[in-house]
């Protein structure tokens, strides 16, 4: 649905090509009939900008863990027929699931006797609701110990931490702190959707007169043009950045409200994130799970936001964020939890798919 999951599969896609496996990421919403899968990504979309409260009760009726992983929903099955023919087309030595989607199917047709090869999930959240859980699988790479305790004990499988899949521009660059005296800039992450009350955060930012907020609107190009049209000169409205290493490079802090993919670029630049605002369902339990490890800061007002932005600026502020993050980065990179089986006396890896 979001980019964190797309950048993930490839990430990992690319190192494995670079240890000689044979890599290929599939999207299994692609992989659905009559334009089902886009259907569902723009139903998604919608109600996330015009009605997150639906999405909420959708959340908590259907991912929230209840007593461990749930049944095999119809769209599983449907998914599962559609990616056993993909899987019997390519015949890959493992399969590795970075969406829950595709984690579900994988694990109905491991479960089933389908699937001849090991299934590995990626999970891509801090906190993993039960969609991403399904006992088919062999096991799980998560971003941090609590999720992979989180997952051993609702699945019984083995899960494993990884040190999270960025891009290595953004641990060759790491951010800067600001002088003293300098209007500090502040990074504003609405996600790749361009959702959440990002408006409102950037005007406690201005109005502080400390901080210069600059909102990342992602893909959504009415919210960025909103934003400048509402907020002036106040705050700087980007669309979709492809520098964003370049970018996180000259913050003070993010702001986000997602706990997704750009949360993991900010830690491996060693930018302080805090936690405003966040969307519904994933983006609240993903803020929590952070913050409960020690990753980020929760702040559940505007006071609370710019208390913690202020402590960020205070001796030893900065480096205890970074801290932090140095050691979710110091885990196993999760390409070594992959090994290529190389056929006798032939060059080169096995191959892996990997459905998005």
């Amino acid at each position: 649905m979001g980019a964190g999951h797309d950048a993930a599969a490839a990430e990992l896609a690319r190192r494995l090509g670079a240890r000689g496996v044979d890599a290929e990421v599939a999207d299994v919403l692609d992989l659905l009939p009559l334009r089902l899968g886009a259907a569902l990504r723009g139903g998604y979309g919608w109600m996330m900008r015009s009605a997150p409260w639906a999405y909420e009760l959708i959340y908590r009726a259907f991912f929230v863990p209840r007593g461990g992983p749930g049944g095999v929903s119809p769209m599983t099955a449907l998914v599962a027929v559609r990616l056993l023919r993909l899987l019997r087309r390519r015949r890959p030595d493992e399969v590795v699931s970075a969406f829950h989607l595709a984690a579900q199917a994988a694990g109905h047709l491991r479960a089933r006797g389908l699937l001849p090869v090991p299934s590995t999930v990626l999970l891509t959240d801090f906190a993993a609701h039960r969609l991403w859980l399904h006992p088919g699988n062999d096991r799980y790479l998560c971003p941090d110990p609590a999720s992979a305790r989180a997952v051993r004990a609702a699945t019984g499988r083995p899960a494993h931490e990884h040190a999270p899949l960025v891009r290595p521009e953004f641990l060759e660059h790491p951010a800067a702190a600001p002088g003293d005296g300098v209007t500090r800039t502040v990074l504003v992450s609405a996600g790749a959707w361009g959702v959440g009350g990002v408006e409102r955060t950037a005007r406690i930012l201005a109005r502080s007169g400390r901080y210069a907020p600059v909102v990342l609107c992602g893909r959504n190009d009415e919210l960025r043009r909103r934003l400048a049209r509402r907020l002036g000169r106040s705050a700087t409205a980007l669309g979709w950045c492809a520098d964003m290493p370049g970018l996180l490079a000259g913050a003070y802090a993010l702001v986000d409200n997602a706990a997704g993919l750009t949360c993991r670029e900010a830690m491996a630049s060693g930018v302080p994130v805090v936690s405003f605002l966040p969307i519904p369902g994933h983006g609240r339990d993903g803020a929590l799970a952070m913050a409960r490890a020690g990753l980020s800061v929760y702040a559940r007002d505007a006071g609370e936001l710019l208390a913690a932005l202020d402590r960020i600026g205070t001796p030893g502020g900065r480096e205890r964020h970074a801290a932090a993050a140095a050691e979710l980065f110091a885990a196993a990179p999760a390409e070594s939890f992959f090994t290529p089986v190389v056929p006798s006396g032939l060059p080169g890896g096995s191959a892996a798919t990997g459905p998005a």
